[in-house]
């Protein structure tokens, strides 16, 4: 039994979303692997060094690290985790998350080459860090996608008599919330009846307050359920028909790829990884980022051509179909392997 240790935010509650260690770690394990984890502490020093306790303690048990390596707070976390596995002679596979990471390298190149140019591999949930790790010359890059169980996500067509928004994100400075409540407001200003739902759970930065306050100034009606579990936010999902990504960074979200799934209409900013997974105008919308009025038109065009919009739904889903576990779990293989 090949036997792995985990680092990462394993922090999922009732009051915080699921990262990438809380979805893939039960998938592998579910494949067989042993799977070891760090860190689900609070305080950030004490996950720091709960990750490093975690390499010491079983440097003589497992075969590999995987890393989950953001661009922000999380990358000196990686940083450090990866040079104790460099001291221990433990092999290290950074996966690659957040849309802001290739900015990272240009920022801090030498600490970039430290974690990366002595990892074993590394993996991109996305073809476009891959493409941008391998334009900073890092080659050896696999590309393995975020992934779906597809069984839990029923595709549903919908009607387009009135626009109802879905938003589910946290409500993050980076995730530009605030912009969904202006896009409700320009859709009724428009005389087109229209909803707006936030599902996600409060960051801290204080963008929930500046949302509520926002909707309030603006005199629309905004839903915000907090956070939800997964089920719960998939029923939820049958009342909505178009699902808004309104990010200023992204990678390759799954809240975009669920909504694909279950045959909600995306429009999305043209940020990030976001290209890489629609294809404008075929499997969703793109639109610039900050751009509210480009949201809005985008709407108004599913509003007032419903079947475009169940054209591009079916699409999306046939793209999801292709990042099933069923498909992906044999890329981890060979990986892991």
């Amino acid at each position: 039994m090949t036997h792995i240790l985990y680092i990462g935010n394993k922090l999922a509650s009732e009051e915080r979303n699921a990262s990438a260690i809380d979805c893939l770690g039960p998938l592998l394990e579910g494949e067989g692997y042993r799977v070891y984890y760090a860190s689900s502490k609070l305080n950030k020093i004490g996950r720091l060094l709960d990750m490093l306790w975690a390499c010491w303690r079983y440097r003589h048990t497992v075969h590999m690290v995987l890393i989950d390596t953001y661009s922000t707070l999380n990358f000196w976390y990686a940083l450090c985790v990866s040079q104790l596995c460099r001291l221990l002679k433990l092999k290290y596979i950074p996966i690659l998350h957040g849309g802001n990471l290739p900015k990272r390298l240009e920022t801090n190149p030498y600490l970039s080459r430290l974690l990366f140019c002595y990892a074993y591999k590394y993996v991109a949930p996305s073809a476009y860090l891959k493409k941008a790790f391998e334009t900073h010359g890092y080659t050896n890059v696999g590309h393995i996608p975020n992934t779906l169980s597809l069984a839990m996500y029923p595709f549903k067509d919908r009607g387009f008599e009135q626009i109802n928004l879905l938003w589910v994100r946290s409500f993050a400075r980076i995730y530009h919330p605030e912009l969904a409540v202006k896009i409700l407001k320009n859709i009724q200003e428009q005389g087109v009846k229209a909803s707006l739902c936030m599902v996600g759970p409060d960051s801290g930065d204080r963008s929930l307050q500046v949302t509520q306050t926002l909707a309030e100034t603006l005199g629309v009606n905004v839903r915000v359920t907090g956070k939800l579990t997964k089920e719960a936010w998939i029923a939820l999902s049958e009342d909505y028909n178009v699902f808004i990504n309104t990010s200023n960074f992204d990678n390759m979200p799954v809240s975009v790829m669920e909504a694909m799934a279950l045959g909600l209409p995306v429009v999305s900013t043209n940020v990030g990884g976001m290209p890489f997974l629609i294809d404008n105008k075929v499997n969703g919308i793109l639109v610039p980022p900050n751009d509210e009025k480009a949201f809005t038109n985008a709407l108004l065009a599913i509003y007032s051509r419903p079947q475009n919009a169940l054209q591009m739904a079916k699409q999306a889903r046939m793209v999801v179909e292709k990042i099933d576990w069923k498909q992906v779990r044999q890329l981890w293989r060979n990986v892991l392997q």
